[in-house]
């Protein structure tokens, strides 16, 4: 695939066409500097640029828009939209947005808010009509409102959803509230009591999807159109599936965790608000400068009611964040085969969107971001320092084997001269540092925090990710 990386640029209408030399520089020190979230202590950090480590992680494709003082300072395209015979990535190349769909669809929702047609704090069933949420013992005193289903503590089920294979049955809105085939989702249900507890629900937001259509009387792309996509001048988008095939044309393929294309291209989301958006980083620049400053969507009092904290560090569609002192607002996105992540500051304007064509571009993202932030001089997504401890061999070579998870995943350790490796499944080997004598990180990203036990019986046990593996 290295051979068909290549890079481009392409300009966008929010964009300089024409850079000065010192904006240029700028560029290339971004694109020449990603690294992991972790530096050693009196080591220098290691630098990749962008193509490496899109040939690290096995993704094609990625397309970037870094917003610098109120606009957008630069997009860029960079490898192609398919590992098979794609076209070069262009600033304008349409990806799924995945999750970052939600506060786009969350902000449809909350034009019918300030038009007087929806509240914020009223039962959903009172203006849902072709479907109701079903009345259970969780919803007799507290119910499901346009609030908690934005802020994820409606109470509902279903985390997210996988999409639908090219070729195979598409399930109605319907379907998918009620989990009733074709539907590949449990039905959405109330299981908490509402406004009790902060849980991711993708489900939630399809009930908002049926609430959004039956009051505004259209299809959910056509509202999306009206109210957000066509005033905001974002060209490149629509919450249209399946995508229209005027548009195939312009989108990216998505691949699997080695670079190979799914099967059909991509999938197919019916459960648009919660994961249906396609769109390019420049257009969603547009709805973070809207979040940012306002005057084209809602009203004043209604933006600020989005990022404004309700349950967890959640507002209405955006997680929400601080670091010292700045403020910041941020959603990530994961479909089959796309990854994508969108970051930015409630003063200054600042920002940046990224979004890959591959299933783990997730980690590229951030250290494309993590770039950023060291270019212009963000608080957050700074590499974290990290002293490393002296350990002997042997009692690392004491760690090494095989070990499987309860979900049946299985990781290698391997030692070699002094040095101790990581592999995991459809993944490089990475080397891993040690914190202490049964402590370890990795400084590029994609490993978590591991810890090795031994046990009174000479067993060995590894905790990752809040998982723990024996060895076999």
């Amino acid at each position: 695939m290295q051979n068909r990386i290549v890079r481009v640029f392409a300009s966008v209408a929010c964009a300089a066409i024409f850079l000065a030399a010192a904006d240029l520089d700028k560029i290339q020190r971004v694109e020449n500097g990603l690294r992991g979230p972790i530096a050693i202590k009196d080591r220098p950090i290691a630098k990749s640029s962008v193509n490496e480590r899109m040939n690290f992680y096995h993704v094609p494709g990625v397309t970037v828009a870094v917003i610098d003082g109120g606009k957008v300072d630069w997009a860029r395209g960079y490898g192609v939209t398919s590992a098979e015979g794609g076209t070069p990535v262009t600033a304008e190349t349409l990806f799924q947005a995945a999750s970052i769909s939600k506060h786009v669809a969350a902000m449809i929702a909350l034009h019918l808010v300030d038009a007087g047609k929806l509240a914020l704090d009223e039962d959903v069933n009172l203006k849902l009509r072709s479907w109701k949420v079903p009345e259970n013992d969780f919803t007799k005193t507290e119910k499901v409102t346009l609030r908690r289903l934005l802020n994820h503590s409606g109470g509902l089920t279903v985390h997210g959803f996988p999409g639908y294979e090219a070729g195979t049955t598409v399930p109605t809105l319907a379907e998918v509230l009620d989990g009733k085939k074709p539907a590949n989702t449990q039905p959405i249900r109330v299981d908490v009591t509402p406004g009790t507890l902060w849980r991711y629900s993708g489900g939630g937001y399809e009930v908002m999807q049926q609430l959004v259509i039956d009051v505004g009387t259209k299809p959910f792309p056509q509202l999306a159109q009206e109210f957000v996509l066509g005033p905001l001048g974002m060209t490149h988008s629509t919450y249209e599936q399946p995508l229209p095939s005027s548009l195939e044309a312009k989108a990216a393929t998505a691949h699997d965790s080695k670079g190979l294309p799914i099967k059909g291209k991509y999938h197919t989301y019916p459960e648009m608000a919660a994961a249906g958006l396609w769109t390019t980083p420049s257009d969603l620049a547009r709805v973070v400068l809207e979040l940012q400053n306002g005057g084209h969507v809602l009203k004043s009092a209604t933006q600020r009611e989005m990022l404004t904290k309700v349950l967890g560090d959640y507002g209405l569609g955006l997680s929400l964040g601080e670091k010292e002192g700045q403020k910041s607002f941020s959603h990530g996105g994961s479909n089959a085969g796309f990854q994508c992540m969108m970051f930015a500051y409630l003063s200054g304007g600042r920002g940046a969107i990224v979004m890959t064509n591959g299933d783990r571009g997730g980690a590229l993202a951030d250290e494309i971001l993590r770039s950023v932030a060291i270019e212009y001089g963000w608080p957050d997504y700074r590499p974290q320092e990290k002293v490393i401890a002296q350990v002997g061999e042997e009692t690392l070579r004491s760690y090494a084997g095989m070990y499987q998870f309860p979900n049946g995943r299985a990781i290698a350790i391997a030692v070699e001269n002094g040095r101790i490796w990581i592999k995991q499944p459809n993944a490089d080997r990475v080397e891993i540092f040690p914190e202490s004598a049964t402590s370890f990180f990795n400084i590029t990203g994609g490993v978590p925090p591991l810890r090795f036990m031994q046990k009174d019986d000479k067993s060995v046990e590894l905790t990752a990710g809040g998982a723990t593996a024996k060895r076999q």
